[in-house]
């Protein structure tokens, strides 16, 4: 498995990710609007924003096979930390057919170590409250409940 910053060719795959819940949905069928074109394009542009993939290139190699996962790393600077960037992850996903292998684990992993890379002092997430499978998992990761979130729709 390889992670490896998303280029446009794998919009298509990125959001048939973001569109799989209980189900694979296939890249071909998904429609790449300007909106979305916008928004990955501010994404690639910014330093502090990385939209990832998870790659099984077992078949092919060099990182040209099947984009089994994502994630977006947002790197928010701060005073907190001892001056140190938090790392925001979002986004994350892994294929319905590929769950429960490790790869959600896997994909993670190599995202904390980005963001140790980096300088970060915290890794921290949002999940939806309705999501308890995915609040086992992270758990289950070493993240814990420490603040209660709040959404304002603008």
């Amino acid at each position: 498995m390889l992670l490896r910053p998303a280029t446009r060719p794998d919009l298509p795959a990125v959001l048939a990710l973001l569109a799989d819940e209980d189900r694979v949905v296939d890249p071909a069928s998904v429609v790449v609007d300007e909106a979305h074109e916008r928004a990955f394009a501010a994404i690639e542009d910014d330093p502090r924003n990385e939209m990832l993939v998870l790659v099984d290139d077992s078949d092919r190699g060099s990182g040209s096979g099947t984009i089994v996962g994502c994630a977006q790393l947002t790197y928010i600077p701060g005073l907190g930390q001892g001056g140190r960037e938090r790392a925001l992850v979002e986004a994350v996903r892994v294929r319905a057919d590929r769950r429960g292998g490790g790869l959600g684990a896997r994909l993670m992993e190599l995202a904390v170590e980005r963001a140790r890379a980096r300088g970060c002092g915290l890794m921290q997430l949002t999940s939806n409250k309705r999501r308890d499978a995915a609040h086992r998992f992270y758990e289950r990761l070493g993240f814990t409940r420490s603040h209660e979130g709040f959404k304002l729709p603008l």
